[in-house]
């Protein structure tokens, strides 16, 4: 999966989205970067909120847009989750292409800290920001199979003064992956996110085919 992390690394650094396959009325995303050709995923075992298993299956039928975190996270993963339940809710009110509506994705949010996150953590943590979010975790070495195949990086870091205790945080990649209905990995926010970039370009990249 070398592979994938370099072109992953690649699409961080562009300018401009790929413009081939959106409608011909010339409308094309704004704001992600969208790769060249879709990369599949990585087979991988996660377990979600109810410790039950998630997996590369619990991606197809549907976009998912992954977004690698961590609940203590003070900043930028409240604000992307929450960023994301607006476009949701946002597009609920619109009215999406066929086949491009808030039930066709879902939000992914896999935390890198399983040494705090436990499932019922998650579990408790993505219900704040409402329908359609899931948490999914698991052992350190399937986390960072998976992250190093989609280009993610992550690493803890202690926190400065009297840490006796040994608390930390935990830097990581803020991008927000978009992975098509197939599994595969298609498009990726970078931040700064805001909502109506998820607004205006979640339709197009899921009409797109």
């Amino acid at each position: 999966m070398a592979a994938v992390a370099v072109l992953v690394a690649l699409a961080l650094g562009l300018t401009a989205s790929c413009h081939a396959d959106f409608d011909g009325a010339g409308r094309e995303p704004r704001h992600a970067t969208v790769l060249p050709e879709p990369l599949p995923l990585p087979a991988f075992t996660l377990h979600d909120g109810q410790n039950e298993p998630f997996t590369r299956e619990h991606l197809l039928g549907r976009t998912s847009l992954l977004f690698f975190g961590f609940t203590h996270c003070p900043d930028i993963c409240p604000a992307t989750l929450q960023q994301l339940a607006l476009a949701r809710k946002q597009l609920q009110t619109a009215d999406p292409q066929p086949g491009a509506g808030p039930d066709a994705w879902q939000i992914v949010f896999i935390s890198v800290d399983p040494e705090r996150d436990t499932p019922q953590k998650l579990e408790a943590y993505v219900s704040h920001f409402g329908e359609g979010v899931v948490g999914a975790t698991g052992s350190p070495e399937s986390i960072r199979e998976m992250t190093s195949a989609l280009g993610i990086w992550f690493g803890k870091e202690p926190l400065s003064g009297n840490n006796d205790e040994g608390d930390y945080s935990v830097s990581h990649s803020s991008a927000v992956l978009v992975i098509g209905e197939d599994a595969t990995f298609r498009a990726l926010f970078s931040a700064p996110h805001k909502t109506e970039y998820f607004v205006h370009d979640l339709p197009l990249l899921m009409a797109a085919r």
